[in-house]
């Protein structure tokens, strides 16, 4: 366990009356987070391009209403890599939780378990896997980072398969990860408590001595970094489907489908990496459009609304993963507050398939939507 951070409040353990949709816990998370530590999370990397465009890519899109549609019948109930789940809101893999409460991923664990959400545990939790799985509910995801060895990334396979989790979320697209200009800015370090618990006695992540001649980015950090090879490797490791996370490129996504992973994760990990990259929303209809129908594909990237997941489903999306917004919620009430945060997004979710005539998530199609004319191409 780990104490809040200076200047950081303890979170309330109940709901803020002033919480009137999902969005707003971002407001509020300013009052519970330290400020270094707040622009940290909110930041992406460098000029935060990417976290601005996640955001901007939703208002392109506008709902159509539909009118005398029997949805009396409705359920958000979907069915994504031959599992069932009672709605598509999941919690995504944060790292280091306890920067936003001491009791870390336990909280979201717990809150997940509440709400029916799949918890997707990340390979950064500040509390180790296995006590993760203890406080989750059945439906948990374990996302993987590759370790420098292959044993290491095996034994954290092993034990996730040990702990109950049912499917591998493989982050491919971070080899690099910088604060953004933001965070530095505010004199965010990572606290001496955030610490990998998953990590334990495992090779450590630095490179080694490089030439002079060498660059630190490609013979250094790169040096060390998967390769198809590795992710073959690992998908024949396991009998669990492996999905991968961080594909923005549809013919990324074909080769993926083509070695055998079992779904992707449309993602541009929340603008943290590649600072110009290109909003998660915007590549998905024709990473959709490549991969064919059947073929699962998640989604993060700048969600705030049961409207911004109604779109994402429109555009292809099976499922989405709630970031930011999860370690909003989690500093400012603990797991009540994740919870809280997932239902009014399954709600606010609900609404807008009823007004949209929409009684399934099956029904949610690229007719529901319509990209407005104004919006820039």
């Amino acid at each position: 366990m780990t104490t809040p951070l200076p200047g950081a409040q303890p979170p309330l353990g109940k709901i803020p009356a002033e919480i009137a949709c999902a969005a707003d816990y971002e407001l509020l998370a300013q009052r519970f987070m330290a400020p270094p530590s707040y622009d940290y999370v909110a930041g992406g990397s460098g000029r935060d391009l990417t976290v601005a465009a996640n955001l901007a890519a939703f208002a392109r899109w506008d709902i159509y209403p539909r009118l005398l549609r029997d949805v009396s019948a409705g359920h958000t109930r979907i069915n994504v890599a031959g599992q069932q789940f009672a709605h598509p809101v999941f919690l995504a893999p944060v790292a280091f939780q306890n920067l936003a409460h001491a009791a870390g991923e336990l909280q979201s664990a717990r809150a997940a378990h509440a709400v029916d959400s799949c918890l997707v545990s990340s390979t950064l939790s500040s509390c180790s896997l296995e006590d993760v799985a203890r406080g989750a509910g059945p439906q948990r995801w374990f996302q993987l980072y590759f370790q420098l060895r292959r044993d290491d990334t095996q034994d954290l396979l092993a034990r996730a398969v040990k702990a109950g989790y049912s499917a591998i979320v493989v982050t491919l697209d971070a080899p690099i990860q910088v604060p953004s200009n933001r965070a530095l800015r505010a004199g965010f370090r990572m606290p001496a408590d955030c610490v990998a618990a998953n990590l334990r006695g495992y090779a450590p992540a630095d490179t080694p001595p490089l030439a002079p001649q060498h660059s630190r980015i490609f013979q250094g950090i790169m040096g060390t970094a998967p390769t198809w090879d590795d992710l073959r490797w690992l998908i024949g490791q396991t009998t669990l489907p492996v999905l991968v996370k961080g594909v923005l490129h549809p013919d990324d996504a074909v080769a993926l489908r083509a070695i055998g992973v079992a779904g992707v994760v449309v993602s541009n990990h929340g603008g943290r990496t590649l600072d110009g990259a290109p909003a998660s929303l915007d590549v998905l209809p024709a990473i959709r459009a490549a991969t064919g129908p059947g073929f699962p594909l998640l989604f993060d990237g700048g969600i705030r609304s049961g409207t911004d997941i109604f779109k994402a489903l429109a555009l292809g999306a099976d499922a989405v993963l709630i970031g930011r917004l999860q370690m909003y919620a989690l500093s400012v009430a603990g797991a009540l507050g994740v919870a809280h945060m997932v239902k009014l997004l399954r709600e606010e979710l609900e609404v807008c398939m009823a007004l949209a005539g929409c009684a399934t998530v099956g029904e949610i199609g690229s007719g529901a939507v319509l990209r407005r004319q104004d919006a820039p191409c």
